[in-house]
């Protein structure tokens, strides 16, 4: 079982990039299978998936967020990140890490077993 811990800036301007960090352990990210996405819950809403990159670094985004995000991995560091462009305060939320191993073509939060504890961000100026 794989442990995720995020970290992050806590607070963002608007039109600024968010950019959160998920630091794994117990498992290479390179480990066969293993798909590390960033899934967010703002306020009084629900859980929302943004985006997934594989263990071969091959990269799936929510069609409804592709246009501002980006996701990159650091295999010497166990890490991969989250860089979202041009926030809104309507991009204020819980941001989580998550790690699974099987996913449908547009994944859910049901599909992943391991997860962080969530890094809450604010956009406000």
């Amino acid at each position: 079982q794989v442990q995720l811990q995020e970290s992050g800036p806590g607070l963002v301007k608007p039109s600024q990039t968010l950019s959160v960090t998920c630091t794994v352990s117990g498992d290479p990210i390179i480990t066969n299978s293993y798909g590390w996405s960033w899934i967010r819950q703002p306020p009084g809403k629900g859980l929302e998936w943004m985006v997934i990159i594989d263990y071969e670094s091959r990269i799936y985004y929510s069609p409804s967020l592709k246009s501002r995000t980006s996701i990159s991995r650091d295999t010497s560091k166990n890490q991969f990140s989250l860089q979202l462009s041009s926030v809104t305060p309507e991009d204020t939320a819980v941001y989580y890490c998550a790690a699974g191993r099987g996913w449908g073509s547009i994944p859910q939060s049901s599909d992943f077993g391991s997860w962080g504890q969530g890094t809450q961000v604010t956009v406000s100026s």
